[in-house]
């Protein structure tokens, strides 16, 4: 059975070839007709005058002969000519059989270009079309491709080590003034700009190793490969971070209703998960307003777990709120206490697991921020 949803260019192809075929069939046909067409059997009558009487019956005879040879012509052209049209019509049917397979073999190329290159994501750059084959415009056209997807592979893979590597590089001075504050401080009597000193630059080494973290933690997340993975309850993860800001939740003075359905289990690497629930936990504490409010809920959904949260806060735009998975977009361009990786970081890490994510502006106030990852059955303890 033939499928026309192929593609327009298939289509177009089978018809071009369909029709030349059937043009060049008729043409043969009309040929023949012509030569078949000028003869016909006919009978000469007797030469000469009556010399007999016997010639009146056999002219009798022969009239007769010449009508029955006229009719068996007749009869014989309306047979030929039902079996051009027979012809005619096998004819139409092979050539549009002829024509599509024609139109496969010759979009063959495209179609594996096509499905290449719509497999072909940021974490599999260095797939490679790959066709063989004679030096024509369809090779051409694989080949540029083939370029284009090695530009972009160095590309992502310098990006990213480029992060990875600033990260490690800034680690190692950041630790040595660390430690250099800490013998300054252990001094006997220090002075009180000593101190005040180094309290300013702890606060500030705290920020940058905090921003370096985010960074690696990008970087790991981008690169979408990571092995060990499992069922991790996202509940669980939830209530440890929240117990991990216990301090600023209550200096907020923020009051948090956390609703998870037991065994809200998804498939997926534990740092990087506990990692994405933490920086929820975290945006929802910093960017919220004195006495307000945080809720937390989650579930299972077929296949899928999904966790909710969910802050009360004044009023933003989509446009502006569909910014933050953005490395160091901030709501309102907020820059204390925040380093501006929160929720690329938790991008990265859903897009990593093949889940989804969803940010919207509450109506009332602040941001509701949604995940979908790929749900896994708990392990028994």
């Amino acid at each position: 059975m033939l499928r026309w949803h192929r593609g327009r260019v298939g289509t177009r192809i089978t018809l071009l070839y369909t029709g030349v075929f059937l043009v060049s069939g008729l043409i043969l046909l009309l040929i023949t007709f012509a030569f078949s067409s000028g003869s016909r059997t006919t009978v000469a009558g007797p030469q000469g005058g009556d010399r007999a009487g016997g010639l009146a019956e056999t002219r009798r005879q022969l009239a007769a002969l010449q009508e029955q040879m006229a009719a068996q012509n007749i009869d014989q052209m309306r047979r030929l000519v039902w079996g051009w049209i027979a012809a005619l019509a096998v004819m139409a049917v092979l050539s549009l059989v002829l024509g599509r397979l024609l139109a496969r073999q010759a979009t063959a190329p495209i179609r594996l270009i096509t499905e290449v290159t719509r497999r072909i994501s940021a974490d599999s750059l260095d797939e490679r079309i790959g066709i063989h084959g004679p030096d024509d415009e369809v090779k051409d056209l694989a080949d540029t491709i083939d370029g284009l997807l090695e530009r972009l592979e160095a590309s992502f893979t310098a990006q990213r080590r480029f992060v990875a590597n600033a990260s490690h590089e800034l680690r190692t001075p950041l630790a040595t003034i660390r430690a250099s504050l800490d013998v300054a401080v252990a001094k006997p009597d220090p002075a009180a700009s000593t101190l005040a000193l180094a309290a300013r630059l702890r606060t500030q080494l705290d920020r940058v190793d905090h921003l370096l973290d985010g960074l690696l933690v990008l970087a790991r997340a981008q690169h979408g490969r990571h092995g060990d993975t499992g069922p991790v309850d996202l509940g669980d993860l939830a209530a440890a971070a929240l117990r991990d800001r216990a301090g600023d939740v209550a200096a907020k003075d923020l009051t948090v209703t956390v609703d998870v359905a037991p065994a809200t289990v998804a498939q997926g690497h534990r740092p990087l998960l506990t990692r994405l629930v933490a920086n929820l936990v975290d945006n929802a504490v910093t960017h919220n307003n004195r006495a307000g409010w945080i809720r937390i809920t989650g579930g299972l959904a077929g296949n899928t777990a999904e966790l909710i949260v969910e802050t009360g806060g004044r009023v933003f735009g989509q446009a502006e709120v569909d910014r933050l998975t953005q490395p160091f977009e901030r709501l309102g361009g907020e820059r204390v206490g925040s380093s501006g990786l929160g929720l690329s970081i938790v991008s990265a890490v859903v897009a990593a697991h093949g889940g989804r994510l969803r940010l919207t502006a509450r109506r009332d106030g602040g941001l509701r921020v949604m995940i979908v990852l790929p749900g896994a059955r708990r392990e028994p303890e």
